[in-house]
């Protein structure tokens, strides 16, 4: 593990979704320096692999979403990235080729390998096992082993589906690095180095992530110049490892990453990239590396303890890069945890997604340009609503009927669902004959989030329960 503040984009619970499809802004320079040099493609390979997986990552979800109990996973192929996304049922293609992708058809759903890879998570492994994870690549669980034999038995121990495993060798070891950062290093009151993650609010109390080996609550801080920083408030670390550092009023934040020799890096979001998409990661001892994502949601067997919930990558790291950030173009990933090998020969790299802290914590990332994502729990809109729904029920707003925008402008929504189900927001606008959908937000999540700049006219609000039931918020901002 890499003990380090690592922070993760966007307010979380929300998902912003325009009507136009995202245009990708001009990746730094030095972002396709870094990327040609640790995946050794070229330049327009490096430009490309990073178009194709913002529109790739931004796709993914509701595409996931409509192929339902046949989705399989997806991952990005060869040295421009692109897209595949894997079904059990080959009447699929057409709907994966329609948004862009490469159709893989395979025999085990993604819910299949799932059921297998918690059924592993559940039972204690031995020490030669290392680490294991989803593959969409491999339709299966690889599980990094130095003992093979040990590690069949372990799966036979938990009654799982063999068939659905498959093992690497491995010599990794995964272990703790006490001495690591993901941009500039902190120093701790327990004596550790780590690296910060990402900028964050908790309300107005300002702060970053970090990695939660690097210290429990009620640890002190000091910054890179040891000027006293702040304080652990949340933590928790094995089972996962993140943790946040509230800090004082001598530290500002403006969103940004120090990617070293790639310069200051902004942070925009904090959309997930896919497996096989290309990440960077900034730390106070190795500085900037980069590499691929090769499994989301994968298991790590530390000595200190298990740690589930981690995103194995092909990036290198040392110890003092702990905590420090996972960046994807400009879109925050999570906290560097563990790992093994080292920048000089190589290695792999886990890190704690940013979205589980985000969300537990009530924080909200903070993102370059002054402005942060929209308020969590729906606060601060002009307007807001209620309601409950039962699964697959449908109820409209405002009040059941509709509003009339007579200027051009802005028209925003965010819905707070409860947690555990999938409830959806839908914009529609009146055409003189039917309600047409103009905008939405339909991620696999509870709380949405939707911006649309429209024309005057009649305007309703569609919120769905897609899966399971409860009460909502709806917050409105009219032109």
């Amino acid at each position: 593990m890499l003990r380090t503040p690592a922070l993760i984009a966007i307010a979380i619970g929300a998902l912003v979704v325009t009507a136009t499809p995202a245009v990708a802004a001009k990746p730094p320079s030095g972002v396709v320096d870094a990327l040609q040099r640790d995946l050794g493609i070229t330049k327009e390979q490096a430009v490309d692999r990073l178009a194709n997986e913002t529109r790739g990552n931004a796709v993914t979800p509701g595409l996931s979403k409509r192929l339902g109990d046949r989705y399989a996973g997806t991952w990005y192929e060869g040295p421009a990235g692109t897209l595949v996304v894997a079904s059990v049922a080959a009447s699929d293609t057409a709907e994966i080729t329609r948004a862009g992708a490469k159709a893989r058809i395979v025999p085990r759903s993604f819910a299949q390998l799932t059921a297998v890879k918690e059924g592993l998570d559940r039972t204690a492994p031995p020490a030669a096992v290392h680490s294991w994870g989803i593959s969409p690549q491999h339709n299966a669980v690889v599980v990094q082993t130095s003992d093979e034999r040990a590690a069949r038995a372990w799966v036979a121990a938990g009654g799982l589906d063999a068939s659905a495993v498959t093992f690497e060798p491995s010599a990794e070891r995964p272990r703790l690095f006490y001495e690591i950062r993901g941009g500039d290093a902190y120093y701790t009151s327990q004596g550790y180095r780590c690296s910060i993650g990402f900028a964050v609010r908790r309300g107005t109390q300002l702060g970053f992530t970090t990695a939660g080996h690097c210290g429990p609550n009620g640890v002190t801080t000091t910054g890179f110049n040891r000027v006293a920083q702040g304080t652990v408030q949340i933590s928790s670390f094995p089972g996962n490892d993140y943790a946040w550092v509230a800090t004082n009023s001598n530290w500002t934040a403006a969103g940004v990453v120090n990617g070293y020799s790639a310069g200051i890096l902004p942070v925009r979001g904090a959309t997930v990239t896919q497996p096989q998409g290309s990440v960077c990661r900034s730390g106070s001892t190795t500085q900037w590396h980069c590499g691929t994502v090769t499994a989301l949601n994968s298991t790590v067997n530390y000595p200190e303890g298990t740690v589930s919930g981690l995103t194995r990558t092909t990036v290198c790291a040392e110890g003092g890069d702990s905590g420090g950030s996972f960046i994807s173009g400009d879109q925050a990933q999570g906290m560097t945890s563990g790992g093994s090998g080292n920048c000089s020969v190589g290695g792999t790299t886990y890190f704690q997604p940013i979205a589980e802290i985000i969300s537990a914590g009530g924080l909200t990332l903070v993102t370059a340009g002054g402005t942060d994502p929209p308020p969590t729990g729906c606060q601060g809109y002009e307007e807001t609503y209620s309601g409950s729904l039962t699964s697959n029920q449908s109820q409209y707003q405002p009040n059941g009927s509709y509003y009339q925008a007579t200027v051009s402008g802005s028209h925003t929504a965010c819905l707070d669902g409860p947690n555990g189900v999938d409830f959806d927001v839908y914009l529609q606008k009146w055409n003189g004959s039917t309600w047409s959908v103009v905008a939405s937000g339909d991620s696999p999540n509870p709380d949405e989030t939707i911006t649309y700049n429209g024309t005057s006219g009649y305007y309703r609000y569609r919120v769905h329960a897609y899966g399971g039931a409860g009460s909502y918020t709806l917050g409105l901002n009219r032109p």
